[in-house]
């Protein structure tokens, strides 16, 4: 046999071993606009509980006007990274744009919030450092975290006691420079990191602290600037904490990008040895100018910040009527705890026969054991729409034996 289908053959086994465990993720394919109802391939039409179109901004006519100008004004892509002659005057005023809304000295931008964590790390930190990272931190922060050469701690998910341990521990073994770094929001529980209690915990064993703020920034927080807002960490317009990465792709309008945002000179040394930065194009120019306008609305209004949490709330409270087991919070993520890999993909499946397009998480996206449908919330959702989507979990759960 040869090499090529020896390796073939086992691939087909591993695919194989991940549909006989209810593993296999199936996409469904969406054939127009995103938005609180999407239309498939085949013409159903569904309600949308799996985006993380948190404030309805992915198809906002303001938003997309605002695409189609800047294109018309500085091109459709830049064919270019940064340094070389990928730089444009729109790029500068994002960043700028970015950085005051966060409470921050400068940002930087990338193609991904996943080169953003990515390319954080190795610049800044070294052997001689060490990096405190919580267990359930995303995987672009843990991938970022294994390309940097610093020592690696990771304490139990919020868990204060566990992260003062370990701080201890990387002074004791000689650490010079220590960061302790945090998703703001978990995205797979909505859980809120406890910045408040991270920062004093850091100024007591001299440590920086750092978050990944992609399901926060926009609406979490009185003004919408993120979890450290939320924690009291914004004061008198400075971020309490050292580096925020953050994507565009998520509440700031959905489409793509990413960025870091912190004091001028560490940004300064990611733009000269970031290495997602350094050999990625340029963020698109429509991507730039829809961002730009998406800030602009959120200065605005809080209006769509306000009608995402009456939905949370609302949507929360009616579930836990219902008998379902939820995780505990107030995020516009909420998290249908089911345990089983396959009845979550039965919920999931069921839900669609009823025109809720919700997905079955499960591992290796969670622990094992933990399988759930994650619902994920818009400001664009009407009062009927999340009606719809109790009757139809009620339904599904019931047919399932999950709720009585």
């Amino acid at each position: 046999m040869k090499a090529s289908d020896e390796f073939t053959a086992f691939i087909g086994r591993e695919l194989q071993g991940l549909r006989r465990d209810g593993l296999f993720k199936e996409e469904r394919v969406i054939a127009g606009a995103q938005g609180p109802r999407v239309r498939l391939a085949d013409g159903r039409e569904l309600l949308n509980l799996c985006a993380n179109n948190y404030l309805g901004l992915s198809a906002h006519p303001r938003v997309v006007r605002a695409a189609q100008e800047a294109m018309a004004s500085h091109g459709y892509g830049m064919s270019s990274v940064r340094f070389i002659c990928g730089t444009q005057d729109r790029h500068q005023a994002l960043e700028a744009r970015l950085s005051r809304f966060l409470g921050t000295e400068d940002t930087i931008l990338y193609a991904a919030a996943f080169d953003a964590n990515g390319g954080l790390f190795e610049p800044l930190f070294t052997e001689e450092d060490a990096i405190v990272s919580d267990t359930l931190n995303h995987a672009s922060v843990i991938d970022g975290i294994r390309l940097c050469k610093a020592r690696r701690y990771r304490y139990a998910h919020d868990d204060m006691a566990d992260l003062e341990r370990c701080l201890r521990q990387a002074r004791a073994e000689g650490a010079r420079f220590v960061l302790a770094f945090t998703d703001g929001v978990f995205s797979m529980d909505g859980s809120v990191a406890q910045l408040d209690r991270m920062r004093v915990l850091c100024d007591a064993h001299g440590a920086l602290l750092g978050i990944d703020d992609s399901h926060a920034t926009g609406f979490v927080g009185a003004s919408g600037r993120g979890t450290h807002e939320h924690r009291g960490l914004l004061v008198d317009g400075v971020a309490g904490v050292d580096l925020i990465t953050g994507t565009l792709g998520k509440a700031l309008g959905g489409a793509s990008g990413g960025f870091t945002s912190g004091r001028r000179e560490v940004i300064e040394l990611l733009r000269q040895r970031s290495r997602p930065y350094l050999f990625s194009n340029s963020l698109a120019p429509a991507i730039v100018g829809a961002s730009l306008a998406v800030l602009d609305l959120l200065e605005e209004s809080a209006g769509l910040r306000d009608t995402l949490w009456d939905n949370a709330r609302w949507f929360r409270a009616a579930m836990t009527e219902a008998g379902f087991d939820l995780k505990p919070g107030e995020h516009p993520i909420v998290p249908i705890m089911v345990y089983d890999a396959h009845k979550a993909q039965a919920l999931a499946a069921r839900l669609l026969e009823l025109g809720v397009y919700a997905v079955g998480f499960f591992y290796p996206v969670v622990p094992q054991g933990q399988a759930r449908i994650r619902v994920q919330l818009s400001a664009a959702h009407t009062r009927a729409d999340l009606e719809h989507a109790v009757a139809a979990f009620r339904q599904a759960g019931r047919e399932l034996g999950l709720v009585a």
